[in-house]
């Protein structure tokens, strides 16, 4: 556990924390990480199980322009710690990055592991101290961070803060949105947190879930307005998920806020003309019982065929009843009905948190002079891809610069050498 007085308290072990210590420790500095869970990096080393996908290969206007209305306050940061630069840094730490076949970039052991473990080494070689099970509650009356630790009610002494405590996505790995209430107490703006990168509730018919519960749907293209995003989707049992259905989660929330619905239509077989499908539909079926004429006719599978027909049914129509060129028209545009959002606690990233008004350029939180925010818990959101990490690692290294300029000022805005700030 670190003892005495640090130049930094950073307050959560994820990506975005670890950064912001690297980048103090780099210049001298004191730093101390406390995190609630019992090690470090525990989102990071999720995210990691299926493939660690750092950040992705586009161009910079085209990367920039994922993280939509915030865009203009991330960019600075993307642009001094752009995704070149994550790479040669995960380089430098033994984790040689390649690009996949969708532009996305991954280190080549592709866990996040091996990389999480050099990276901890290296921050104990600069002497950045760790402690855990320490939850933030807040400040005592003395302004100084407090914790809840197993031994009780602890207060730390620092020059400066960052809080890099996430959003409210996963909670059991940490971040649990609850120092919205913290810092709402001492005035800071915080849009309210919602799912991003989540899933979507659905009323299927109980013979629908029940029978193709977890069942994908493969090669297919999803729409809502003018976004069609083309990949795969997982039917649940009280929904619908998957990436082609995270990346228009945030459309799709918004419209769900504001009416308590929206509609995203499927495309089955978006690669063949309209023609061509109409043409098969309008094959004989003979005696051949519908759904089984229809999956070699359009060369669809059962969940597919099941999609249909609840969509069909809550029309009030039924499949075998429709012309070639409407039963055509449905399987390219199927209906589904959104009316909620799966729970934030399962949603991949968090929209929501600390406005960007609120903040210098700096990080520093305008209401609290010496307390800087970063990663997750600022107003952001992207779609998967290597854009929520990447911005996570940026935006951690400009909040560590950020501090290293307010220890520079000294406790009464004076400039003050090195060398007196590092003073025991």
């Amino acid at each position: 556990m670190p003892h005495g007085k640090n130049d930094v308290a950073i307050i959560g072990a994820g990506p975005a924390g670890l950064m912001a210590a690297e980048v103090l420790a780099q210049s001298g500095a004191r730093v101390a990480i406390y995190d609630a869970m019992p090690s470090a990096g525990r989102k990071f080393l999720m995210a990691g199980r299926g493939g660690l996908n750092l950040t992705h290969s586009e161009p910079l206007p085209e990367f920039l322009a994922r993280y939509g209305a915030a865009k203009s306050h991330l960019a600075p940061s993307i642009e001094a710690f752009p995704p070149d630069a994550l790479r040669a840094w995960s380089e430098a730490l033994g984790q040689p990055t390649f690009i996949g076949s969708s532009g996305r970039v991954f280190p080549q052991a592709f866990k996040a592991s091996p990389l999480l473990r050099a990276w901890l080494r290296q921050l104990d070689a600069m002497g950045v101290k760790f402690a855990f099970r320490h939850r933030w509650i807040g400040w005592d009356d003395n302004g100084r961070p407090s914790f809840q630790t197993p031994k009780g009610q602890h207060a730390v002494d620092a020059h400066a803060t960052v809080l890099a405590l996430g959003g409210a996505s996963w909670p059991r790995l940490g971040s649990d949105g609850a120092w919205v209430e913290t810092l709402a107490t001492k005035g800071v703006t915080v849009s309210p947190l919602r799912p991003a990168n989540c899933g979507f509730t659905v009323a299927w018919s109980e013979i629908f879930r029940n029978r193709f519960e977890g069942q994908p749907l493969k090669g297919v293209a999803l729409s809502f307005g003018p976004h069609t995003v083309r990949g795969e989707a997982m039917i649940t049992l009280t929904g619908i998920e998957g990436g082609a259905v995270y990346a228009l989660s945030a459309p799709l929330r918004e419209k769900i806020i504001a009416t308590g619905e929206a509609t995203l239509n499927i495309a089955l077989h978006p690669d063949l003309e309209m023609s061509d499908l109409i043409a098969r539909l309008s094959a004989p079926r003979g005696k051949q019982p519908f759904s089984n004429w229809l999956r070699k006719a359009a060369h669809l599978s059962p969940a597919a065929i099941g999609l249909l027909q609840e969509a069909a049914i809550g029309s009030g129509a039924s499949l075998s009843s429709l012309s070639p060129a409407s039963l055509a028209g449905l399987i390219n545009a199927v209906p589904i009905k959104l009316d909620g959002t799966a729970p934030i606690a399962r949603a991949i990233s968090t929209a929501g948190g600390i406005s960007f008004d609120g903040l210098d350029a700096d990080f520093m939180i305008r209401r609290l002079p010496g307390v800087f925010a970063t990663g997750e818990m600022l107003d952001w959101e992207a779609p998967t891809g290597g854009y929520l990490l990447q911005a996570s690692f940026a935006t951690g290294a400009a909040a560590g610069k950020g501090a290293l300029k307010w220890l520079e000022r000294g406790p009464h805005g004076e400039e003050r050498s090195k060398a007196a700030r590092l003073e025991p």
